[in-house]
C-alpha cells in the first residue's frame, strides 16, 4: 500500500529529533521517486509553529550569536555551525511549503520535497565537517530569522515564494563566494569544497522558486516585476543588500530587469 504524502510530510516537519527528520525526509523523498506515495487528499495544514526544532541550539536574537570568524579553529565552527543551522531551518521551510499551500499541481509538492531532501544532505555535510571541528549542531545559540520570514509569508503561497527562495536564499548565493575565499586563506580547504556542492544545489533551489513565483503571477493576473519589487519594499523598507552574484541569480531565473533595478537600489 503506497504512504499518503501529505501525512508523511507532515509527520517528518513535526519531529524534533534531528536524526529522525533527516531520515524521515530521504524516506520520503526516495517513496516519492519511487512512486510509492499518494496524492489523493491534502488534508488539515499544520500551524506556523510546528516545526519540529530540536531543543538545541538555544534560540537568541540575532545580536546575540557568537562571534564567527576564520582565523581559529573555534571561529570557523561557530561559522559552520551557523550555516548548519541555516540547513536545518531550510530543511523545515521546504517540507512546510509542500504541506502549507493547497490547490496547487503535484510538481510544485514534488519539487519543493526534493528541496527539503538536499537540504538534509546539505546539513549533513556541514555537521560531519563541524564534527571534524570538534564541535556538533546545537553547541553554539543560533537565532531564527529564517523562519521568522516563514511565518510572515504562511498566508500567502506568492509572498512565500519571493521572500523566502528570491530573497533570503538568493542572499546566500551572494555571500557564499567570499566566505569560501575566506575559509581558503584559512586553509580549510574542505569547508570551502562543501560549500562548492551546497551553493551549486542552492542555484536550483532559488530558481524552482522562481518558476513558481511566475506561475502564481500567471494564475493572479499579476506582473512578476513590479510584484517582486512591492513585495521587497513591504517587507524590506529600507531596501535589499548588495553586492549581488549576478550570474548566480541569473542562473537561479533573475531577469535582467529586475537585476537592474537591484543595482540601481545600491
Amino acid at each position: 500500500m503506497n504512504a499518503d504524502f501529505f501525512t508523511e510530510v507532515r509527520a517528518c516537519l513535526c519531529t524534533s529529533d534531528v536524526d529522525e527528520k533527516l531520515r524521515l525526509t530521504h524516506k520520503i523523498s526516495a517513496l516519492t521517486r519511487e512512486g510509492g506515495v499518494t496524492f489523493s487528499k491534502f488534508g488539515k495544514v499544520l500551524p506556523v509553529d510546528a516545526n519540529g526544532h530540536p531543543v538545541k541550539p538555544v534560540l537568541v536574537g540575532a545580536t546575540q550569536v557568537p562571534k564567527r570568524g576564520f582565523s581559529t579553529i573555534e571561529g570557523r565552527a561557530i561559522m559552520m555551525h551557523a550555516i548548519a543551522h541555516i540547513e536545518f531551518n531550510a530543511i523545515n521551510l521546504a517540507l512546510d511549503a509542500v504541506q502549507r499551500f493547497p490547490d496547487m499541481p503535484n510538481s510544485f509538492y514534488t519539487d519543493w520535497l526534493s528541496v527539503a531532501d538536499e537540504e538534509a544532505y546539505h546539513f549533513e555535510l556541514i555537521r560531519t565537517h563541524l564534527r571534524f571541528l570538534g564541535a556538533d549542531y546545537g553547541d553554539y545559540p543560533a537565532h531564527n530569522g529564517l523562519w521568522e520570514m516563514a511565518e510572515k509569508t504562511a498566508h500567502d503561497a506568492l509572498e512565500r515564494m519571493v521572500l523566502v527562495p528570491r530573497v533570503l536564499e538568493a542572499r546566500g548565493l551572494d555571500v557564499t563566494p567570499g566566505i569560501q575565499k575566506k575559509l581558503r586563506q584559512a586553509g580549510d580547504k574542505h569547508a570551502a569544497t562543501i560549500l562548492d556542492i551546497i551553493f551549486a544545489d542552492e542555484v536550483t533551489h532559488v530558481e524552482i522558486g522562481t518558476r513558481w513565483f511566475h506561475y502564481l503571477c500567471a494564475q493572479q493576473g499579476k506582473q512578476p516585476e513590479e510584484t517582486f519589487f512591492a513585495l521587497l519594499k513591504q517587507y524590506f523598507p529600507r531596501g535589499s543588500y548588495g553586492p549581488y552574484n549576478i550570474k548566480a541569480r541569473e542562473d537561479a531565473g533573475f531577469s535582467a530587469g529586475e537585476i537592474q533595478r537591484l543595482l540601481g537600489e545600491k
